[in-house]
């Protein structure tokens, strides 16, 4: 059974401040790309195949998905959808991405495990950054 990975995108996005707010949108679709490689790599810990999905909210919704990456655009609370997306897996094993002590007891409570951000972000991340022009 597969692990399903589910990544809070405005977490993990605001976790580092390199011009996200510039472009919301943007940001959440470079995330998506950097995770691309963890649906057959895995995490440390957590051996792939995984099954991923990150939801975003506000600004980033109409990200789409891509192979190895399915994208949730929360209608309201992105903590809200991850909780429903956590319940609705069970009992399958899940792991969710986020620095958020809230979101990380409520879905603690529902069995899953929880990793910090700097778990998919990837060394080198500051080439992700815009490019001037973007900015």
């Amino acid at each position: 059974m597969r692990t399903l990975l589910v990544v809070d995108a405005a977490n993990v996005v605001g976790s580092v401040p390199d011009g996200w707010w510039r472009d919301r949108h943007g940001a959440a679709e470079r995330l998506r790309d950097r995770l691309v490689g963890y649906a057959d790599e895995g995490l440390p810990g957590h051996p792939g195949p995984l099954e991923i999905v990150l939801v975003v909210e506000g600004a980033a919704r109409g990200v789409e998905s891509v192979e190895g990456v399915r994208v949730v655009s929360a209608p309201g609370s992105g903590d809200d959808r991850i909780v429903e997306l956590v319940a609705e897996a069970a009992p399958r094993p899940c792991l969710v991405i986020t620095a958020d002590r809230e979101l990380r007891g409520r879905v603690g409570e529902l069995g899953a495990q929880c990793l910090g951000p700097r778990s998919v972000r990837q060394p080198g991340a500051e080439r992700d950054r815009p490019s001037p022009e973007r900015e």
